[in-house]
């Protein structure tokens, strides 16, 4: 059951340490730190398959915070881009997760009113930034792509200065750049906490349908 969620050669792409904690022992994975400039020197010369994981920003309406989707398709810059279809359907079934458009942005969006704007113009439930990379890597060299995500921050939901600055080019947390952006703007503590506790929800999403898809995880 594990092959069928990870292939085989599969490579796993996050943005955060704390989603790569989420996957089993022995699947590989590889962190951006939410940077998909990074992002592109990082790639192992023998992936057989791509994977991207993690947390999302809700775009539609109908979106809440732990929903698992998995992409059917993958909008960047205008563009629906194809992901594996066989994959992706194993995905939604082991992980009864909710198939629909995922988008791709290279910068975080940290507003409603920026949300609102690409759901708009996309039609995606949701969106991340190391899809977009993690396709065009794919695409290039011939290797199946698939998004497993889980909605974090919903399509209204604010995102304080504080969350921009908030990780270490490894994926791991900074909380000293995040202590400087409270110290700047104090008010943002309550979306700051708010925030928090969507990430910690659907972190434990994604970690439950692994847990069901494949047991032996």
């Amino acid at each position: 059951m594990v092959e069928a969620i990870f292939p085989p050669g599969c490579v796993v792409v996050v943005g955060l340490k704390s989603e790569a904690a989420l996957l089993p022992a022995g699947v590989r994975c590889i962190v951006s730190g939410g940077d998909p400039a990074r992002l592109a020197t990082l790639w192992p010369a023998d992936a057989a398959a791509v994977l991207s994981f993690g947390i999302a920003g809700g775009l539609a309406p109908d979106v809440a915070t732990g929903d698992v989707l998995v992409a059917s398709a993958l909008w960047e810059a205008g563009v629906a881009r194809a992901v594996d279809a066989a994959w992706s359907a194993t995905l939604q079934a082991r992980c009864k997760a909710r198939s629909g458009v995922l988008a791709a942005s290279d910068a975080l969006l940290d507003s409603g009113a920026a949300k609102a704007a690409l759901y708009r113009a996309s039609g995606a439930l949701a969106v991340d930034m190391e899809s977009g990379a993690a396709w065009r890597f794919a695409a290039a060299r011939g290797l199946p792509f698939a998004a497993l995500r889980a909605v974090a921050d919903g399509p209204r939901d604010v995102l304080p200065e504080a969350a921009a600055v908030g990780l270490n080019p490894d994926g791991s947390p900074a909380p000293g750049r995040v202590l400087r952006a409270l110290l700047r703007r104090p008010q943002d503590l309550p979306a700051l906490l708010r925030l928090a506790r969507a990430s910690a929800a659907a972190h434990a999403a994604l970690r439950r349908v692994l847990a069901s898809a494949a047991p032996a995880l």
